[in-house]
C-alpha cells in the first residue's frame, strides 16, 4: 500500500484564509502565512492554497502572498485560482508553487491541461474538480462552486487525466464543512474512471472519517481537510498517529 497523504487546505479570500460550509457563508480564519508554516511544521504532507475568489472575481491570483507562503514551508505547495493561461502557470509555479491546480481555467479552455502538461509535465498539472449532485446526477461547478456547468463529473475528470492531468482532486460541495465524513461513492466513481492520485476533499469531520476513506477506498491517494485542522479539532500528528494504529501507511 503506498503512503498516504493529509493535505491541509488555505482557502484565501482578501488576503486572509476563510472556511464556510458547502462553499458559502465564510468565516475568517487566520493568516495564510502563519498557518502555511504551522502545518508545514507539524507533519502535513502537503499544502494546498487556493485563491478562492480569484475566477468569480475574474482577476489573477494574489502572487505576494504566495511568495511569502512558500518561503516559509518545505513541504510541497499546490495552488490554484484564477488559473487561466500558461502564463498564469508560469507565474505561479516562479512563487514557489510545485503543482498548479486547474478548475473554472480548464472548463474554459481544456486545452489549458493538454498545454500545461506538455510544457512543465504532467505531475504538475492538477484537476481540480468541485462537483455537486444534482437531480442524481454528479455535476461540475465552475467559479468556486457558484456555476453549475452541466456538465457530467465523472466524464469530464476522466477527459482532464487523458489530457494529461497527473493528479485530481475531488471536491464534494454536498459535504464540504458538513463534518459528517467524505463522500464515499462519489470517490469510488472517480477512482474507477482514472489512474492517476486522487485525493478526497470535503466532509472530514474527525480522525475516524480519515480510517473510513483509506479503508473503504484503499486506491485513495490522500485526504485534504481545512476546518478540522484550521480549528484544532484534529492535530495532524495525533491523525497520523491513529493511521498508523489502524494499518494506514502514513509519514511520521
Amino acid at each position: 500500500m503506498i503512503t498516504k497523504r493529509i493535505i491541509p487546505c488555505l482557502d484565501v479570500k482578501d488576503g486572509r484564509v476563510v472556511k464556510g460550509v458547502n462553499f458559502s457563508g465564510l468565516n475568517d480564519v487566520s493568516s495564510p502565512v502563519e498557518l502555511g508554516k504551522y502545518y508545514s511544521d507539524c507533519g502535513a504532507d502537503e499544502l494546498v492554497f487556493y485563491d478562492i475568489t480569484a475566477s468569480y472575481e475574474e482577476r489573477n491570483l494574489f502572487t505576494d502572498i504566495l511568495k511569502e507562503v512558500a518561503a516559509n514551508i518545505f513541504i510541497p505547495l499546490t495552488v490554484g485560482g484564477g488559473i487561466n493561461t500558461i502564463a498564469d502557470f508560469d507565474r505561479v509555479l516562479k512563487c514557489g508553487a510545485d503543482k498548479v491546480s486547474v478548475n473554472s481555467g480548464a472548463i474554459k479552455n481544456p486545452n489549458l491541461i493538454e498545454e500545461a502538461a506538455k510544457k512543465y509535465g504532467n505531475q504538475c498539472v492538477v484537476i481540480s474538480a468541485d462537483i455537486k449532485k444534482v437531480d442524481g446526477v454528479y455535476r461540475v461547478f465552475a467559479k468556486g462552486g457558484r456555476e453549475n456547468t452541466g456538465m457530467e463529473a465523472i466524464s469530464w475528470i476522466k477527459r482532464c487525466v487523458d489530457m494529461g492531468a497527473g493528479e485530481v482532486v475531488v471536491n464534494s460541495i454536498d459535504t464540504d464543512g458538513v463534518k459528517r465524513g467524505f463522500d464515499i461513492p462519489m470517490l469510488k466513481e472517480v477512482l474507477d474512471a482514472v489512474n492517476v492520485p486522487v485525493i478526497a476533499s470535503g466532509g472530514a469531520g474527525s480522525i475516524g472519517d480519515f480510517i473510513d476513506l483509506f479503508k473503504t477506498l484503499p486506491e485513495i491517494d490522500a485526504g485534504l481537510a481545512a476546518s478540522i485542522f484550521h480549528f484544532g479539532e484534529v492535530e495532524i500528528k495525533d491523525l497520523k498517529q491513529k493511521l498508523r494504529e489502524n494499518d494506514i501507511i502514513v509519514r511520521l
